[in-house]
């Protein structure tokens, strides 16, 4: 049970973090239409969560850098939970 508690927290932030990079893809590729693009909507839907608990928590951020540091943060547990899946 506990490994696929584990296994579908990774899966989860692995979604988020792939979604993350797409909607930095779509931010380059986009440009100033962004906001108009289905794609970039559906995945600001789904990153708005993790971008507003990283701007709380770091006050300090803006914008662009929010995004950048939730990824970071994201990459760090998901590698902190596949070291916790080799132990147990």
């Amino acid at each position: 049970m506990t490994l696929f508690l584990i296994s579908a927290a990774r899966a989860v932030i692995e979604m988020l973090g792939l979604c993350l990079i797409g909607q930095g893809v779509l931010h380059i590729l986009a440009g100033c239409r962004r906001e108009s693009n289905r794609i970039y909507q559906l995945f600001d839907l789904v990153t708005r969560a993790p971008r507003q608990l990283v701007a709380v928590i770091l006050p300090g951020f803006s914008g662009k850098a929010v995004g950048v540091v939730c990824f970071v943060i994201l990459l760090l547990i998901w590698i902190g939970l596949a070291f916790l899946r080799k132990i147990i």
